[in-house]
């Protein structure tokens, strides 16, 4: 299972809004240096009329640092203006003097944001973080201001009063009930004293939010593990050695070795290194981040979140933050989300148990007296997957070059589904040289959309994997996508190829997955493109696209040998396919742990929240109650650096495995009809992927599948039907 954000969950984790919207030294310099100076002047903000660009491409050769703030402040005047002649217009509300005006406003505001907090994600520095920490209380507080405008929301009600005679279409009939949503969930019933306290509470949480990442990205980079002694890396490729050697010398520590840290807490060298003291010093360094008093310490400010979130649902009439978030997704309730968990930690947990009694009778076999922990786990499950399947892992990274695994891989199953061909643009400005841009064609020829390849990974880059939309399609703006992916893979020394794990090819279908979302968005408002659904469907069919890795038409076109081009050996892809329930148990409690927790924090009172002292032992309690505390397998983040509740997923990191439901049901589906065709590409893409948030998330399910999700074949992908709990 991939685990990543798209940009709506990134904008709300920066902007602190309720609808929907989320290195190498020599990068840090590219974006700092010469990006700093001051605009001539306002004419030639590249943000103040849409890019002249194709498909309204971002001018990133163009976009300085000191361009950002300016054109935040005039996006948020320009919006502001725009709403109070809406809120103030004299005429009596209309669909379109209302709402479509709404749908209009806010253009500036827009492009800004998409560019802005793009980069801030994949390309930031000092700059830029000090313009995320000052804009996010703003962004907050002209996000209230719309929201809670009270004549505005008058005008907005009345359409809703009214929506029954006005002679919608299904999706501007929608579109007015998600706007009625949106400004009743944000407040705008409510007291003037108790607006006046909520806009106090959301600019505060915007803050910490930013406070939170930007602590988060400097506590990991300072935690990376640094070697003196080459032996010590016994285990790791030469590959891997040589980029750990290249990651020391960025930082000036020239003959030592420095091994980075990502996101979550286990880490990719656990899994080759043999030094066991080693591995130890690695999954403190990770575990302990956000957490070890350091000035990047987190604690305090998980505690003021959770205080703040359970204040604001009570506030909005919720009894916690879980119940306020889960109202407005498919799962609807929370005991919806705690059945599901609850159905899946003991089978999990007795299974990651199995597991771990039979890596401890291998740790005992080789003479080893100690007992398991968590550094050891991927190291020696390696080597029961080896001793199991004779399979190592490491076998399979030569067949996966990365432009290998992008052009005859990933566009290659999009081309068979869906009629899709692929041109890069070389033509189109970049902010890096790193990155590609693809212009991507229907089978006919018609442009559809462009796509941005972002892979590295960049000390000034967030960890994990997502994507993101740079413009979005609508009908009513005439625009069509730019969307980018982005990934974290080390980047080899130069002239070596980019030899790709098998996760990591993984993660590029799953990414692509929510491209296509993006990219086949086929809506009239803005409101509705793209990705913008719910956050427990909008990994649904980013999962779905995981099904083509491995798909034997597919892998026999990118799985060949990055030296000799012969492909992957039926012997060792029978041995990958034989071990795909291998380790479920692990991977699921590990999911789960950090499911379990996002909602422990968030299915409580503020009275309840612990202080900042109190943070680790709020999260061991709730981990012993949902029976989850194993300490070989912990959470796959703990709560100290999990980003996705700190932000956009808060409440909603269950998301992934409500998706997987639905993926598991949507891949037997594909099965049973034939697979990789054009006739079930389009088929998928008619139903759900062009249909955005038009239509409720549950409805387009059945739509494509014509049926009910169920968690039967989830449990089986997993291999948790026959565990012994």
């Amino acid at each position: 299972m991939t685990h990543c954000l798209t940009l709506a969950a990134a904008l709300a984790l920066s902007l602190g809004i309720t609808a929907p919207v989320m290195a190498e030294e020599t990068d840090k310099s590219a974006q700092s240096a010469d990006k700093s100076s001051s605009p001539a002047s306002d004419a030639i903000n590249p943000f103040f009329a849409p890019s002249p660009l194709p498909y309204q491409f971002p001018q990133f050769d163009k976009i300085r640092d000191a361009d950002y703030t300016p054109a935040f402040e005039k996006g948020m005047a320009d919006n502001r203006a725009e709403i109070d002649a809406i809120a103030n217009n004299e005429e009596p509300a209309t669909f379109d003097n209302t709402i479509v005006a709404m749908e209009r406003s806010g253009a500036l505001l827009n492009r800004v944001a998409r560019v802005f907090f793009g980069l801030a994600g994949t390309n930031t520095n000092d700059t830029m973080q000090a313009i995320q920490a000052d804009m996010a209380p703003k962004l907050s507080a002209h996000n209230d201001l719309i929201l809670l405008n009270g004549k505005l929301f008058a005008r907005v009600e009345s359409v809703y009063n009214q929506r029954d005679s006005l002679g919608l279409d299904p999706e501007s009939r929608r579109l007015v009930e998600r706007y009625h949503t949106d400004f009743v969930r944000a407040g705008a019933k409510l007291s003037e004293s108790d607006k006046t306290r909520l806009k106090a509470i959301n600019a505060e949480m915007a803050s910490l939010a930013t406070e939170f990442s930007q602590n988060l990205l400097k506590e990991t980079n300072a935690s990376a593990v640094i070697v003196d002694d080459r032996s010590k890396l016994t285990g790791l490729t030469d590959d891997a050695i040589g980029a750990a050697s290249e990651a020391a010398k960025s930082r000036e520590l020239e003959g030592k070795y420095v091994i980075p840290l990502k996101n979550t807490s286990g880490q990719p060298p656990l899994a080759s290194l043999q030094d066991r003291a080693l591995r130890e010093r690695i999954m403190q360094a990770s575990l302990t981040r956000g957490s070890k008093g350091s000035e990047w310490d987190n604690r305090g400010i998980v505690a003021s979140m959770a205080k703040l979130r359970a204040e604001r649902a009570a506030l909005l009439g919720y009894p916690n933050h879980a119940a306020y978030v889960l109202e407005d997704e498919t799962a609807g309730t929370v005991e919806a989300v705690n059945k599901l968990l609850s159905q899946l930690a003991p089978p999990a947990v007795a299974n990651a148990r199995a597991e771990g009694a039979d890596i401890q009778k291998m740790i005992d076999r080789e003479g080893g007296d100690f007992q398991l922990s968590a550094a050891d786990w991927a190291y020696y499950t390696e080597k029961v997957r080896k001793e199991k399947f004779d399979l190592d892992a490491e076998e399979l990274r030569p067949y996966f070059e990365m432009n290998n695994v992008l052009q005859n891989g990933v566009f290659f199953a999009a081309n068979k589904l869906y009629g899709l061909t692929f041109k890069e643009r070389k033509d189109l400005p970049v902010y890096l040289p790193d990155i590609k841009v693809f212009e991507v064609f229907e089978e006919n020829g018609d442009p559809l959309a462009l796509f941005i390849v972002d892979y590295y990974a960049r000390s000034n880059k967030r960890g994990g994997a997502w994507m993101n939309a740079y413009v979005q399609q609508s009908e009513l703006d005439g625009t069509r996508p730019v969307v980018g992916n982005h990934l974290n893979i080390p980047k080899p020394a130069d002239g070596e190829p980019t030899l790709m794990t098998y996760d990591e090819v993984n993660t590029a279908f799953h990414e692509f997955g929510h491209a296509l979302h993006g990219m086949f968005s086929n809506v009239k408002y803005p409101r509705f493109s793209g990705t913008t659904v719910p956050r427990d469907f909008v990994e649904y069919p980013s999962q779905v696209n995981e099904m083509w890795v491995a798909w034997p038409e597919v892998l026999q076109n990118y799985a060949k040998h990055y030296k000799t081009g012969e492909p992957i050996p039926k012997s060792l892809l029978d041995k990958v396919i034989a071990s795909e329930k291998f380790n479920q148990g692990f991977a699921t409690t590990e999911y789960l742990g950090a499911a379990l927790l996002d909602q422990a924090w968030h299915q409580i009172t503020a009275a309840q929240a612990p202080d900042a002292d109190g943070v680790l032992a709020f999260e061991a309690a709730a981990l012993k109650k949902a029976g989850i505390d194993y300490a070989p397998v912990p959470p796959r983040y703990r709560t100290t650096y999990f980003s996705h509740i700190m932000g956009g997923y808060s409440a909603g990191y269950y998301a992934y495995i409500w998706s997987e439901v639905l993926d598991a049901g949507s891949v037997k589906w594909f099965k049973e009809n034939g697979g990789l065709t054009r006739k079930n590409g389009d088929h998928f893409r008619k139903t759900l992927l062009s249909r955005g948030g038009s239509e409720d998330a549950i409805t387009l399910y059945r739509n494509f599948s014509g049926g009910e999700p169920d968690v039967q074949p989830l449990l089986e992908r997993r291999g948790l039907t026959g565990a012994k709990q």
